[in-house]
């Protein structure tokens, strides 16, 4: 008799970016020319001060265990960093380190649900929201985000969780919004804030895409009064600074939580190694113009991608608002050649070409309400990106391609029309 994996082992799934990123790969590998859109990591180099304190801590043998919370110095650059970029009343005790953002939803879950307790998820969502809801047993609580409402969660949607739901917790807010573009504005803010006061209701907010707010400036609502208290915030130094492969995020909360999330750490991860927090201590404190240089790059390419996709017939995207992806609406195509929108996606990665390829994701990879839609990431050189576009139209044209497809992979029949916000 073998061993069986546990039901929830059985039960995980991941983020189909990667999923496809090894398909991608793959064809790359066999000589299949691939542009790579499915992913969000940075095409440019970690910021230099980053690049060289990493280095020097390597040398100074900064190589060894540390408090799990984080070095001290590094939760007091953090909390200066908060407090300075976007008003959120935090000190070094407010502060923890781990390997990047992603890591904190689980923290969060563990932190404040119990099972059975309902937690508002606005959809389309990050994969890894519902597997960190469901392993505490908990139920997600999904609404929809909607283009024509610029991708930004409704008042009502809360409102209707708080009344209705059996045991309403926890909410899940992320702004700037993977994989919308979205942007929760001060009013919306505001008004959540003035929602949850004298409730029982813990937040995740979800901030990774701080820096790239291409209209106006990154808005926290941990900045309003009162909700620092009930919040728990993550950032991460991937997009900002370009050092995804470093591993490095922190979260913000109340000290009573982060002391809580500390104890999580020293139970599983013990510390984040000392070396990348001193390098990421040295890009918040002393690399924020080249930083602010590199965020213009990727708003130029978002604009390149958004204005060439818009120019398509059958696809509708918004005017760029923050991150660096596009999430245009592709119902009339889907609609119109028989396909779901990840099909599509696959498709232009796979079969619409013998030699070329564009690696995308289909919008039901984040909830269904995403079905319809496909996500670009816009971390390719623009000329690529030109090629891309200049693609798409091609392969979409090429329906006996699109029918050989289908006939291979049925499960991306489209069975029902998308409607079109």
């Amino acid at each position: 008799m073998t061993v069986q994996l546990s039901e929830f082992a059985k039960s995980l799934s991941v983020e189909t970016a990667f999923n496809v990123l090894a398909v991608a790969k793959s064809l790359k590998a066999a000589g299949k020319d691939v542009v790579e859109l499915e992913i969000g990591d940075s095409p440019f180099d970690s910021t230099a001060s980053a690049k060289s304190s990493g280095v020097e801590a390597i040398q100074q043998n900064k190589s060894h265990y540390c408090p799990s919370p984080g070095l001290p110095e590094f939760r007091e650059a953090a909390a200066r960093f908060v407090k300075h970029e976007f008003g959120i009343p935090a000190e070094a005790a407010n502060i923890v380190v781990a390997p990047g953002a992603k890591v904190f939803e689980q923290y969060f879950c563990e932190a404040f649900l119990n099972p059975g307790d309902g937690v508002l998820v606005f959809s389309p969502y990050f994969p890894t929201y519902l597997p960190n809801i469901l392993r505490r047993n908990a139920r997600p609580v999904l609404a929809p985000l909607k283009q024509s409402n610029g991708f930004r969660p409704e008042l009502s949607a809360i409102e209707n969780f708080l009344t209705t739901d059996p045991s309403p917790k926890a909410i899940f807010f992320n702004s700037p919004h993977n994989p919308t573009g979205g942007v929760m504005t001060r009013q919306d803010l505001r008004d959540v804030a003035d929602l949850l006061r004298g409730t029982n209701i813990a937040v995740f907010s979800d901030e990774p895409y701080c820096h790239m707010v291409w209209k106006g400036t990154h808005e926290s609502l941990l900045s309003e009064p009162g909700m620092l208290e009930r919040s728990v915030a993550a950032y991460t130094f991937s997009k900002s600074y370009s050092m995804s492969g470093w591993r490095l995020g922190f979260s913000v909360a109340s000290a009573e939580v982060s002391d809580a999330i500390g104890k999580m750490i020293n139970t599983t991860l013990s510390c984040t190694p000392p070396l990348v927090q001193l390098a990421g201590k040295a890009a918040l404190e002393r690399d924020t113009a080249e930083r602010d240089v590199v965020m213009q790059k990727f708003r130029k390419k978002v604009e390149l991608l958004t204005n060439g996709l818009n120019r398509l017939e059958g696809f509708r995207s918004l005017d760029p608002a923050a991150t660096f992806y596009v999430f245009p609406n592709v119902a009339p195509v889907c609609n119109k050649l028989g396909i779901t929108s990840h099909g599509l996606a696959l498709y232009l990665l796979e079969g619409a070409d013998d030699k070329f390829g564009v690696a995308c994701l289909g919008g039901e990879c984040f909830g269904d309400a995403g079905g319809g839609f496909l996500r670009f990431s816009c971390a390719e050189p623009d000329e690529r990106l030109q090629q891309a576009l200049d693609f798409l139209p091609v392969a979409i044209g090429r329906s006996d391609r699109v029918a050989a497809y289908l006939e291979k992979h049925p499960k991306y029949r489209l069975t029902g029309k998308y409607q079109v916000d």
